[in-house]
């Protein structure tokens, strides 16, 4: 018989447990933080993203245009608006080397605490992890925003749920000006126990964080910056759907999609994103759904999956939000998971996870999932199985698993 000692060390270290939790644990910070060491590796060009975002906060001190060109500093064009300069600030202040660190080790680990306050068993924690990681790592290999982005929409939800509507529009504010498109997680605003509380908290977010830049700035200044960013918005929107002709990294969307294997480039995005807008918001319409925990976690999918799947901007390194969401429709998936839903995230794995990576071929890579925009196809599915699941359950009646 063993000792109570012995008891203890062996619940410690029991393989399984040690495999689905210690192990994803610790490979998820591992791969982010081998991601970043390795773009560092190869020098400040290869971190182009990070000194866009530390150029944000920069510009915004010394009062110069956000979206000019500036070679001394770094080879792109920044796309974020003066509030960005908030969530930059902190990391901006280091030296660029040790402040990209941080930013991507923050980043992994906002998505991490994010995924691990979802109201879900642990088990399934653990599973949506796995799904997320290797999109994750891709993300941090651009040292990009989109985890941390992620885990906005995460925060806004876990938090109305509790009942913190002062914390849960926070990360809605927050959203809505720096990728705009976190305007979505106003869907949340249908699961408020107080929603008169939720609108008057999101009004105040929206004033104190678009005024917040003066401080080390000027309210002239701050305020031609917000004008400036409208027009930039327009831009960049009108350049990913340009560059679709030439499959360009941009677009990988529904609407690119259909651009780049019909090569058709007419006025599609609006139709498209205004029957997505109608098909996705009239199940919300039933109050009795919107009590049931399932029916919300398939929205929070929606939420995810929606904001990257119907955008010109969406690119590879943006695709940890919708893989995320994609990963909570199968975590949800009823007991025992059907063929079809394993079928599907096989194939969510080889042509969105796997596919910026060498274990897919070069020549598939470039001349198919890229030429194609194929990369939004699995999410695209996901989206309309969700849509479907929304439509015809009558979730009031299911049972809470």
């Amino acid at each position: 018989m063993r000792s109570k000692l012995e008891n203890i060390i062996f619940k410690k270290w029991d393989t399984t447990q040690f495999g689905s939790v210690y192990l994803i644990y610790c490979l998820w910070f591992l791969l982010a933080a081998i991601a970043v060491i390795s773009e560092m590796s190869r020098g400040l060009t290869s971190i182009d993203n990070y000194l866009i975002f530390e150029g944000v906060f920069n510009h915004v001190v010394q009062e110069k245009y956000l979206f000019s060109y500036y070679p001394d500093e770094y080879v792109s064009f920044n796309n974020y608006g003066p509030a960005f300069s908030l969530i930059i600030a902190p990391f901006a202040l280091f030296p660029a080397y040790l402040g990209c660190f941080l930013w991507a080790m923050a980043n992994a680990t906002a998505l991490f605490v994010a995924l691990k306050m979802l109201p879900l068993e642990e088990k399934q924690k653990i599973i949506a992890y796995w799904i997320v990681v290797i999109e994750m790592m891709t993300s941090i290999h651009s040292v990009q925003f989109n985890p941390m982005f992620t885990s906005f929409f995460i925060f806004t939800f876990v938090f109305t749920l509790r009942g913190k509507d002062w914390i849960a529009t926070l990360f809605i504010a927050l959203g809505i000006l720096t990728k705009l498109y976190g305007i979505a997680g106003l869907a949340f605003f249908f699961f408020s126990k107080n929603k008169f509380q939720f609108i008057i908290s999101l009004l105040v977010w929206l004033i104190v964080i678009i005024a917040a830049p003066i401080l080390y700035s000027s309210y002239d200044y701050i305020v031609q910056s917000y004008e400036d960013w409208y027009y930039q918005i327009i831009r960049r929107n009108q350049q990913n759907i340009d560059n679709s002709r030439t499959a360009g990294l941009q677009d990988i969307s529904v609407p690119g999609m259909i651009r780049r294997i019909f090569k058709f480039y007419g006025p599609i995005d609006f139709p498209i994103i205004a029957g997505a807008g109608i098909l996705f918001g009239i199940p919300l319409l039933k109050k009795q759904n919107q009590e049931h925990p399932n029916f919300k976690l398939n929205y929070l999918a929606l939420v995810l999956i929606s904001v990257v799947i119907f955008s010109s901007a969406a690119e590879s390194p943006t695709f940890v939000i919708a893989v995320t969401g994609a990963a909570l429709w199968f975590i949800t998936q009823k007991k025992p998971v059907s063929t079809n839903a394993k079928a599907l995230l096989l194939f969510l794995f080889l042509f969105s996870i796997l596919s910026p990576t060498d274990l897919i071929p070069h020549y598939i890579r470039i001349n198919f999932i890229l030429a194609y925009s194929l990369k939004a196809l699995p999410c695209f599915v996901i989206w309309c199985w969700l849509i479907g699941s929304c439509w015809k359950i009558n979730w009031s009646k299911q049972t809470t698993r």
